[in-house]
């Protein structure tokens, strides 16, 4: 276990790179101030130095929002995105301390899409970002690393990768959202392909809500189901 001081060499910090990275950003973007006890603490459990993306923006950041706060990159946790990265994971890609994740959970988005590095059990591509797509339910292979995925948080086209899933005035709707809430759709996104984000229904859900209806049922029958 390396101390809270080694993992937080500032003259080694890629926090330095990625705060030019979002001055320069195409897509709108806002870095949630850090609360810096909670900071201190997830970055020691990571055991992530700020030397790496990710290990920056857990120590740096309380979350990052992006393009109208539709995407939420997880930090340390804030009053405005009350999810740390580590204690967001913990219970759902591990259990105890010192375990290796079978994948960790790095952003989400409002429509109940989720980002996670895969750890080994999202398919044959380890390290890489998987997206979770409420549209068919399934992890899909971006085939980005975190930095490249930060990247295209901040640069990449956000319109095309959610083609036909923004509806009218959806930056207000937003608005109103914390972080821990998203949208469900009725007809269901996942059952319904034809018609179109406008015509449909939707409704506030808390986020732990809707991970649990997504995977945790899905799991325990898959666990069942391997000792049969």
């Amino acid at each position: 276990m390396q101390t809270l001081e080694q993992l937080s060499n500032p003259k080694h910090s890629a926090w330095n790179t990625i705060s030019q990275w979002i001055e320069q950003a195409r897509n709108h973007c806002e870095v949630i101030k850090k609360d810096q006890s909670s900071a201190e603490r997830e970055l020691f459990t990571m055991q992530m130095p700020t030397s790496s993306p990710i290990g920056a923006v857990i120590y740096e950041t309380g979350g990052i929002l992006i393009h109208h706060g539709w995407l939420r990159i997880l930090g340390s946790g804030s009053f405005k995105l009350a999810r740390g990265l580590m204690d967001w994971n913990f219970s759902k890609s591990f259990s105890q301390s010192g375990e290796k994740p079978k994948y960790l959970l790095v952003a989400d988005d409002v429509i109940g899409g989720y980002f996670a590095l895969n750890g080994g059990s999202l398919g044959k591509n380890l390290g890489k970002i998987y997206y979770f797509s409420p549209k068919d339910l399934s992890w899909h292979d971006l085939n980005f690393t975190y930095t490249e995925f930060l990247a295209w948080g901040l640069n990449g086209d956000i319109d095309a990768f959610y083609q036909d899933l923004f509806w009218q005035n959806w930056q207000e709707d937003v608005k109103q959202l914390d972080g821990n809430q998203l949208f469900v759709f009725t007809p269901d996104l996942s059952e319904d392909k034809s018609t179109p984000i406008d015509a449909r229904q939707k409704r506030e859900v808390n986020i732990e809500t809707h991970y649990n209806a997504s995977f945790a049922q899905k799991e325990k029958f898959e666990m069942a189901y391997s000792v049969v």
